[in-house]
């Protein structure tokens, strides 16, 4: 089972269904259907296993300015739902993640639903 890792414990992760955006994976890109390990700081030490999702859906958003052809928007309401103040925010947020990526691809909004989740009361005493 593959792992998705935030470096952030979002409040979006509290909810029973969740979004996340991730550009395409160059050796095998998220399916629906999949299940994935959802996890904070990954690669680190202090790393902290929230539970397991499922991916419910897969779509396509263009989230820099330049037009994508046949290819939708970012709205401000999906980077709210994703967890930031607002899509200007979330965009200045990718790119300096990203940089230029931004711009020139798209980007999979993933649409989870937790199968299996750590008691609360564990992850709180872990943070």
């Amino acid at each position: 089972m593959r792992i998705l890792g935030f470096v952030t414990r979002w409040k979006k992760l509290d909810k029973p269904f969740f979004t996340t955006f991730r550009y395409p994976r160059k050796d095998k890109d998220w399916l629906v259907g999949e299940k994935v390990q959802i996890v904070i700081n990954p690669r680190s030490k202090k790393k902290l296993w929230l539970g397991v999702a499922k991916i419910l859906s897969i779509e396509k958003r263009n989230i820099g300015f330049k037009e994508m052809e046949g290819m939708k928007s970012l709205t401000d309401a999906e980077a709210k739902n994703d967890g930031f103040r607002s899509k200007e925010y979330m965009i200045t947020w990718m790119f300096n993640l990203y940089g230029e990526r931004i711009v020139n691809e798209p980007m999979n909004k993933l649409l989870f639903k937790w199968v299996e989740r750590k008691p609360e009361e564990d992850i709180l005493t872990e943070i």
